[in-house]
């Protein structure tokens, strides 16, 4: 697809206009220049709304005010804090290229793009930020909001979800870069994508971009942007037994491989399908000596991820003596709270065991 110098310009000028006289979207990490809170707030924001993300952000801000301090942070400390955002490997990859900073850059954040680019967890997205508001340099973001408002306003009909696709959507967005203020301009599409050109229901009547945007001019709004697979949801279903011996709980920390990588959790029993105390007893029958009355279903929960759907079945056991259950520890309660959780786990815990 071919971009006249002169449609690049109208469009990024409007936009930018736009974007000085009616963008009151106002967020922490906009205008800042320091590169550690641009990189931790595009982490934080990876896969989460913004104001979901915006009490961590303001936490590990508080908690580690620059990469040095992050970098010596505790494990599980900063995974405590990352706690109910998901997507955990965001956080190990964080620290990870926090550690590297500190320790093979001198603390200071790389300010070339490859350089950039070759940390940990960082894609092409989170390096062009980085790049672009805290160094100013000339490159463009790339991500659904800029997906969505480039394929309705010049009609690009490839689909956003194939290599090809990608690469055809790096290079138009390059092509309509505002090279001379490249920050503002990566603002303002953004904020344009999260306050006007919205998925359902944009603003059409009001968007300054109408007259140039073919998805308006063709009444096709809801065509764009294109996608070629649709998304498989797995269904999942995990029973949580929480064994209980003397004020103390066996925990086991998930490994990699799955969800939820370097988090704790009680003991595991995953079943094609619901879970009950009957289907409990049996998977312990091994250890009925050791089991002090009934099985207590204490809780049912769903979480909703990306591409899976998890139900849970939370059981109490206590117990008369402590399992010789092998890849776990027995801790007491005061421990779990030093510990990071998935989301329903810590709910449950709070409410039936921490109180």
């Amino acid at each position: 697809m071919e971009i006249t110098t002169v449609a690049a310009k109208r469009f990024s000028e409007k936009l930018l206009e736009w974007h000085h006289q009616h963008n009151t979207r106002s967020l922490p990490w906009k205008g800042v220049k320091d590169p550690y809170k641009i990189w931790l707030s595009e982490v934080i924001l990876q896969q989460t709304r913004a104001m979901q993300g915006l009490p961590y952000y303001v936490l590990f801000i508080e908690k580690w005010p620059d990469i040095n301090a992050l970098a010596a942070a505790p494990h599980e400390e900063v995974f405590r804090a990352w706690q109910g955002l998901g997507y955990y490997s965001r956080c190990k990859n964080m620290l990870v290229t926090a550690r590297i900073i500190a320790t093979q850059y001198g603390g200071v954040f790389p300010a070339q793009y490859a350089h950039i680019l070759a940390l940990k967890g960082i894609g092409a997205y989170t390096a062009s930020a980085i790049a672009s508001f805290a160094f100013g340099l000339p490159h463009a973001v790339v991500d659904g909001n800029v997906y969505r408002i480039l394929s309705r306003y010049l009609g690009i009909p490839d689909s956003i979800d194939t290599t090809q696709g990608k690469k055809l959507f790096a290079t138009v967005a390059t092509a309509m870069l505002h090279q001379e203020d490249s920050a503002a301009y990566n603002q303002a599409i953004m904020d344009f994508g999260a306050t006007v050109c919205i998925p359902a229901k944009p603003g059409c009547s009001s968007c300054p971009l109408q007259e140039g945007c073919y998805a308006f001019r063709n009444n096709v709004t809801n065509s764009f942007p294109v996608r070629s697979k649709k998304l498989t949801i797995k269904t999942r279903h995990f029973g949580y037994v929480i064994l209980e011996c003397n004020g103390e709980i066996w925990l086991h920390k998930r490994e990699a491989g799955d969800i939820w990588e370097n988090l704790h959790e009680p003991y595991l029993i995953e079943h094609t399908g619901p879970v009950d105390a009957e289907f409990v007893k049996n998977e312990l029958a091994q250890y009925q000596y050791a089991l002090n009355g009934h099985i207590q279903h204490i809780s049912t929960e769903k979480q909703r991820l990306t591409h899976q759907h998890i139900h849970f079945y939370f059981f109490h056991v206590r117990l008369t003596q402590k399992l010789p259950i092998a890849h776990g520890n027995w801790l007491s309660k005061k421990q779990l709270g030093k510990l990071a959780f998935p989301k329903s786990l810590f709910k449950v815990f709070d409410l039936h065991l921490l109180r």
